[in-house]
């Protein structure tokens, strides 16, 4: 049954609205192409070919996500991310071409929640941007109606209720993605999730292929939690540490 949601704005959808999906990317052919097929999957679609228009766009049209390119003239995606970032919060899929480690824990630095390497499927886009907006739904639900208490495990604290997270008492500013992410697994710590699982619970989805995303994601989280707090089974997958009892 379709029911009413909330945007990332906090605001109320109306069941049946469509969601607004800005397109920033210089490359004519891969712009179009994401287009038609964001278009075809139901979304409204705008797009920018540089830093300085996408940061207008994004101001003036507030879309509910951004498929962002890194590689831009004017100013890079990066910086576009921050700017708008700083504006208000929206969900931002990350587009890069090359396979580097380094911009892509960057990306997720400056506020991305998911990246993909070019080239890659249509489909797989679009999965991705539904999943995004899918989360950002959970967690302005998670809003209104809010799990209790506070979750401590050593000096890690998690606040559920305002998705907050404090290390020796200071607070840890994380992506609505990291957030999720550390929730899981300290949903049973000490055990070890496969990263099948973690894509499965984080991301609702169950290709393969995006592993390295978890991956990337758990680099990103150990650089603000503490690299000791989160444990590496090799072939596996992770475990969140928790202070012996």
């Amino acid at each position: 049954m379709e029911q009413t949601h909330t945007s990332n704005t906090g605001t109320a959808v109306a069941p049946g609205t469509q969601r607004r999906v800005l397109v920033v990317e210089d490359d004519t052919t891969i712009v179009e192409a994401i287009s038609a097929r964001l278009r075809a999957e139901g979304f409204l679609v705008q797009t920018a070919t540089d830093g300085p228009a996408a940061v207008d766009a994004a101001e003036a049209w507030q879309p509910d996500l951004m498929v962002l390119d890194i590689m831009l003239p004017g100013f890079d995606g990066l910086e576009v991310c921050r700017r708008v970032q700083a504006q208000r919060p929206v969900p931002v899929l990350m587009l890069t071409a090359r396979d580097d480690e380094t911009d892509m824990l960057v990306g997720l630095g400056v506020g991305a929640d998911d990246y993909m390497t070019k080239p890659f499927s249509m489909r797989e886009l679009a999965a991705r941007v539904h999943v995004l907006l899918r989360r950002v739904e959970r967690a302005a639900q998670a809003a209104v109606t809010p799990r209790s208490g506070i979750l401590r495990l050593g000096e890690l604290e998690i606040d559920h209720a305002q998705r907050r997270v404090r290390v020796r008492g200071e607070d840890v500013h994380l992506t609505p993605t990291e957030f999720d992410l550390l929730v899981c697994l300290a949903n049973t710590p000490r055990a070890v999730l496969s990263r099948e699982q973690l894509l499965a619970e984080v991301w609702d989805w169950a290709d393969a292929s995006g592993t390295r995303t978890v991956d990337s994601h758990i680099k990103a989280l150990r650089r603000k939690i503490g690299a000791e707090r989160i444990r590496t089974v090799h072939g596996v997958g992770y475990a969140l540490e928790t202070p012996a009892p």
